[in-house]
């Protein structure tokens, strides 16, 4: 049986639901071509003996809910079907239930397909994307739910959803909260503290202290270039960086620019060497300090970690600890993404954007929202367009829809050397500003945090750092996923973390030995990071030092501009 039908009408149903540019979404970051190239899909095979099983089960369900006709209700238990008002509607609770039996029936086909492994995971990822896609829920005319509401509101419903998708069109994106309630420096990335150096790439902001004295060793952050800053520091009851203050830490933290076509030729050297390089630097001499102590947070744990492995080949160690939160060093054990990143797709990307160019941040916003679709993309087609519907107020997601570019040749820099070639734990392999990048070169004090329902960094990969670099580590596993297990201050007394003294070589095997501990893992990262800080010292009374001087108040203007 081939799967090339499947993969078409995944296409087909993408490209008539969201038009090109979601249509392509996929391809930006991991190479799923959803409009061509499917005549290229491998042939596949299925035993005589799974497809009977399958066929069986199928008939007998099908015959169940066509003998039980319109008193059918859906089975399963699945949020899109869960109001009193798809079971109050015959017809739609017989759809759902239709809906439900062909979906099962359609994975269980995926999971049956002999073939490799990376064919049979694109395969089921397809069939994934096609069944959230065309789920009755998604259509006005078998939205239970959404038609009751129009007839609640005598239309006004179906008026206020032409109006909302008028609006998002107009904007670029599906509206995921209610984006005029939030304003950068007003409500959110609100912590006081001013820039006091900037480049072409970043802006360095240093926060005003909130104790007496602060700890002689300052901080620096890293966060994700593909992402704005502030998701560390979002109000200050989950700011990361006000906890960071609040423990007497002199905190200094990158804002990255967001780029445009005046930097359409950066690369990741630059990302680098102009990059936390060029910060740490600043924060030593703003500082006199030393040493400092860094933490990255994804794709900004990689800068980090290339950067520290170029400063040790330069024999250089001006950070005394450094934290990596979900950040890959290694790339072997990418998830989801790592199943459409191939050397065609990566050539081709090279062939885009390697000599220049923006890749856009609403295609890498949409290639991740896409990764979870029924909680990123269509609950919010069907709330805001159906529905009518202005979703709530949430500060996170207002800094998820609040998406970031990326210069083209950094980007493919980053796409073949991590996320294809696994060049950064293969000492020597890949030359960063001059030097050669051997992470077993970094031998200083490293906590690992991953979180355990990661869909960006898996834990696994997360984990894997730990076998790379040769310092004293400590790995901590959260609940929760990418972000939410992140942002998860003491004070909201919520989820889990678990801890394992023993480091062996794969995470299962670290799993069987943790124990757990009720609430935020901050508590346990603050402990770790008091003996690398150094002794304390009087506050600082202003910010900067030297030729390095309050250019604007925090969060700068680097952090402002849209994408």
């Amino acid at each position: 049986m081939n799967s090339e039908p499947v993969w078409a009408q995944a296409a087909q149903q993408f490209q008539q639901t969201f038009g090109d540019q979601w249509g392509k979404a996929l391809q930006s970051f991991g190479g799923l071509d959803l409009g061509q190239g499917m005549s290229n899909m491998p042939q596949l095979s299925f035993s005589p003996e799974k497809l009977q099983a399958l066929q069986q089960a199928y008939l007998s369900e099908a015959a169940e809910l066509w003998n039980t006709g319109l008193t059918a209700s859906p089975t399963a238990v699945d949020k899109r079907f869960s109001a009193d008002a798809w079971a109050s509607n015959p017809v739609a609770a017989f759809s759902a239930s239709v809906y439900l039996l062909n979906a099962r029936t359609l994975l269980g086909l995926a999971e049956a397909a002999e073939t490799d492994a990376k064919t049979k995971a694109k395969l089921r990822f397809a069939v994934e994307q096609f069944m959230a896609a065309s789920a009755p829920s998604n259509f006005m005319c078998l939205n239970a739910e959404a038609q009751k509401k129009a007839i609640e509101t005598k239309g006004e419903s179906i008026a206020k959803g032409v109006q909302n998708l008028l609006k998002d069109i107009q904007q670029g994106h599906v509206s995921m909260t209610d984006e005029s309630l939030f304003e950068v420096g007003k409500n959110v990335a609100t912590t006081e503290g001013a820039v006091v150096f900037e480049n072409d790439l970043f802006q360095l902001i240093e926060y005003k202290p909130l104790t007496a004295k602060v700890y002689e060793k300052p901080f620096l952050v890293v966060p994700p270039c593909i992402n704005k800053f502030y998701i560390l520091d979002l109000q200050p009851e989950n700011s990361l960086i006000r906890h960071l203050v609040a423990e007497g830490h002199r905190t200094f933290v990158i804002s990255w620019r967001n780029p445009d076509d005046s930097l359409q030729d950066k690369t990741w050297d630059d990302y680098v060497g102009d990059g936390p390089i060029k910060a740490i630097e600043v924060v030593q001499e703003i500082s006199g300090a030393k040493e400092i102590n860094a933490l990255g947070f994804c794709v900004g744990g990689t800068l980090l970690g290339t950067s520290l492995a170029v400063l040790a080949a330069r024999g250089e160690k001006p950070v005394a600890s450094a934290t990596l939160l979900t950040t890959f060093l290694d790339f072997s054990d990418t998830g989801i993404l790592d199943l459409f990143v191939d050397e065609a797709f990566v050539k081709f990307r090279e062939m885009q954007l390697s000599r220049g160019g923006i890749l856009k941040g609403q295609e890498l916003a949409s290639t991740f929202s896409f990764l979870r679709p029924n909680d990123l993309v269509w609950n919010y087609v069907v709330g805001n367009y159906l529905k009518g519907e202005t979703p709530p107020p949430f500060d996170l997601l207002y800094w998820n829809s609040d998406s970031t570019n990326l210069p083209g040749p950094m980007y493919t820099w980053y796409l073949r050397n991590t996320y294809f070639e696994n060049n950064l734990v293969k000492p020597g392999k890949v030359t960063v500003c001059g030097e050669k990048v051997d992470l077993s070169n970094v031998d200083i004090p490293v906590y690992i945090y991953g979180s355990r329902e990661d869909h960006i960094v898996p834990i696994g990969g997360a984990y894997a750092s730990t076998q790379h670099l040769p310092g004293k580590k400590r790995f901590v596993m959260g609940a929760s996923g990418h972000i939410a297990g992140v942002i998860n201050p003491p004070s909201k007394n919520k989820r889990s973390y678990w801890t394992n003294d023993k480091l062996p070589k794969t995470h299962e095997e670290w799993v069987k030995g943790a124990k757990e501990h009720p609430g935020s893992w901050w508590t346990d990262w603050s402990s770790w990071l008091k003996p690398h800080a150094g002794k304390q010292i009087a506050a600082p009374k202003s910010y900067g030092k030297g030729k390095y001087k309050a250019i604007e108040p925090a969060p700068g203007r680097y952090v402002r501009a849209k994408a």
